[in-house]
């Protein structure tokens, strides 16, 4: 038992320092106390199968590797980037995974490939529900397909019970954090004017929607704030923290 203790928590503390966590970072994404933690990866808590699976999960890594004392594997490792459009996970993502040496990929172009049609005619030909469901099974397909690479989400993925909790499973999960006003402006800037197009309440609902979901982005595992910082400062940030790092 002893053993089993000492390499669970060795395991547990290598992850945590190759993902830049610091104890009290773990044990509040966690929802644990900074002492147990502490006690846990010094092998000295018996901790419960349910409080294991929320040190895994605030980790993004498995209960098996997790139980087994792998570590080393951590290195290799999916970053996930949320938030709503405008957010810049595109741009930040493919500078990122640049800077890691890895690849980009967005899931709603994986959706997509799914689907054998674009995102707006799965919405308008089978309604949310159905892009969902191909959402969940093109993230499965990718996660057993990818054991490394820079993911750019969609921003309603977090409404996804199921596509959400296996990302912060799977995956090195980050918030793209930034002000309505910037959303709005970044999607204008790319020269998309379809969100202020005959809704003359749309920066209302902008504010909304990023208000009823910021509970749900909060949960990653690193919220970063793009407001006013240029990409390289953001993704200087990201490779800090990534155990991708090469």
């Amino acid at each position: 038992m002893e053993l089993l203790l000492t390499t669970l928590g060795r395991a547990i503390r290598q992850q945590r320092k190759l993902r830049g966590l610091t104890l009290k970072g773990l044990a509040v994404t966690a929802g644990l106390s900074e002492r147990f933690v502490g006690d846990l990866e010094g092998g000295r808590a018996n901790i419960s199968v349910l409080k294991l699976q929320q040190v895994a999960q605030a980790l993004g890594a498995s209960l098996p590797a997790l139980l087994a004392g792998e570590a080393d594997d951590a290195r290799a490792v999916v970053v996930s980037l949320l938030g709503l459009r405008g957010a810049g996970k595109s741009s930040v993502g493919k500078a990122l995974a640049h800077r890691l040496g890895v690849g980009f990929f967005e899931l709603d172009r994986l959706v997509e490939d799914e689907a054998g049609m674009r995102s707006a005619e799965i919405f308008a030909i089978h309604g949310e529900s159905y892009f969902r469901q191909i959402e969940l099974q093109a993230l499965r397909r990718f996660l057993a397909g990818h054991r490394e690479g820079v993911l750019a989400t969609g921003g309603g993925l977090v409404t996804s019970t199921e596509a959400y909790a296996l990302l912060l499973e799977r995956t090195r999960t980050v918030w793209l954090k930034a002000s309505p006003e910037e959303h709005w402006a970044r999607v204008v800037g790319q020269g998309d004017l379809r969100p202020m197009q005959n809704r003359p309440h749309a920066m209302a609902e902008l504010k909304r929607r990023l208000r009823e979901r910021e509970p749900q982005y909060a949960r990653a595992q690193q919220v970063v704030s793009t407001s006013g910082r240029p990409i390289a400062a953001v993704v200087d940030e990201l490779a800090r923290a990534s155990p991708t790092a090469r």
